[in-house]
């Protein structure tokens, strides 16, 4: 268990039910925040970036409904992941390990390696265009300094979760507070918002880009990491869990966290293409990380074009450290064995510096690296809804009919739109 004495204090009073104390609403509800906003990091990091400002550049305001519709599958999934730790004290590897035959296992293992790979080129690629936009630095020397800020930030789980989440929720803020300046400086085209909101496309291109914010927004990695940080984070919820009340303290107070953090990275990703369609629609230059920088510099001024670089570079050091962080919670889950965080890093950075060190297009890596991830999501979400449907799993914790068929929805609708992108491509 990872919680300090005040936040085990606070906990007990919550759930066994006997009333709080009396202090402000916010130092109760404080110590049952967290987990969602580490998994809220990865819905915004680079490959977003690079996805959204090109569906607005590109098509203007029209996939816009898709990321309202990526954001709200996000919360539903990031909801049953975390309820999965809660109900179990395991995360999902490890619950697919214990439930399936292993050459099932060492399957999901290698497409979740993958997508760990996948994943660390789009921060690290992030993270070194912003280091390039605010110091110079070149691109393969900034993606080394990216895989060492990662690396140190991480190492704040030595000290618990809660020193980890606060480092990681501070500079989601931080990626959040400059897109918002960033907004108001462009302004919004209500008109534009309405009628992006309704589903459409325009063209393979745009599915290709529709598919490539759905890989950004529902991220398979941090299905894996969010149910590894929710067994013992909110005291001991399969004790507390045994009653309905428990039950219902527990998961109104996951549910809220999921809802704020979501919620924030939700309103980032539409803040990002709103900007890309008000201000770069049917622009042709605007086609990298560095033309949108150069793009808000001209348009709005050198504030704006800071604040993007500045959350541009949050983003790529925050997201690192959590793809990192997944890749441990995915060996150890599948195959019950670790090896040094520093290979790990070694191994996942080598993809990304042979991008960066050839020359490649980092934008056209970042929205491919998205694209795969799309790939990813049904080896994550096919067996978080089977094992949450499952009462001899779950127990009093199982899914109701309605919500296994939500999410059951969300999974055709990925699969149906991969598979509707890959046969456009055989074309």
């Amino acid at each position: 268990m990872y919680l300090s004495k005040t936040e085990a204090a606070v906990l007990s009073t919550t759930v066994v039910g006997s009333r709080p104390p009396a202090v402000r609403t916010r130092r109760r509800l404080w110590p049952l925040l967290g987990p969602a906003f580490v998994a809220a990091v990865a819905y915004v990091d680079p490959g977003n970036f690079a996805t959204n400002f090109s569906g607005g550049a590109s098509f203007g305001y029209t996939l816009l409904w898709v990321i309202v519709a990526a954001n709200l599958m996000a919360m539903l999934i990031q909801a049953l992941t975390a309820k999965l730790g809660l109900a179990t004290g395991r995360d999902l590897a490890s619950n697919c390990r214990a439930r399936f035959p292993r050459p099932v296992t060492w399957g999901l293992w290698a497409q979740a390696e993958a997508v760990a790979v996948a994943t660390d080129l789009a921060e690290i690629v992030g993270g070194a265009v912003a280091l390039y936009l605010l110091f110079g630095v070149p691109l393969p020397i900034g993606g080394v300094i990216t895989a060492v800020v990662a690396f140190v930030l991480l190492a704040a789980q030595s000290r618990g979760y809660r020193p980890f989440e606060r480092v990681i929720a501070g500079l989601l803020l931080v990626i959040g507070g400059g897109f918002a300046y960033t907004l108001v400086a462009s302004g919004v085209d209500a008109g534009g918002v309405a009628s992006g909101l309704v589903p459409g496309f325009a063209g393979t291109d745009s599915l290709l880009l529709a598919t490539g914010i759905l890989g950004a927004t529902v991220m398979p990695h941090v299905i894996y990491v969010h149910s590894a940080l929710t067994p013992g984070r909110y005291g001991d919820s399969i004790t507390a869990g045994r009653s309905k009340a428990g039950r219902g303290r527990l998961l109104r107070a996951q549910r809220l966290d999921v809802l704020l953090a979501m919620g924030l990275a939700g309103l980032v990703n539409a803040a990002m293409l709103v900007i890309a369609a008000q201000l770069f629609t049917g622009d042709t230059a605007i086609s990298s990380l560095e033309s949108v920088h150069a793009g808000l510099g001209a348009q709005l001024g050198s504030g704006a074009a800071l604040a993007f670089a500045i959350a541009l570079l949050a983003s790529g050091f925050a997201a690192s450290s959590v793809g990192t962080h997944a890749g441990q919670v995915v060996m150890a889950g599948f195959l019950r064995r670790h090896i040094p965080v520093l290979v790990r890093r070694l191994i996942t950075l080598a993809p990304a510096l042979l991008v960066l060190g050839l020359g490649g297009d980092p934008t056209t890596a970042l929205v491919w690296s998205q694209v795969v991830l799309s790939f990813g999501i049904p080896f994550a979400l096919v067996p978080l809804l089977w094992l949450t449907s499952r009462r001899d799993v779950m127990g009093a914790w199982v899914n109701r009919r309605v919500t296994t068929l939500a999410g059951a929805v969300v999974a055709a609708l990925i699969i149906g739109l991969n598979g509707y992108l890959l046969v456009s491509f055989v074309r």
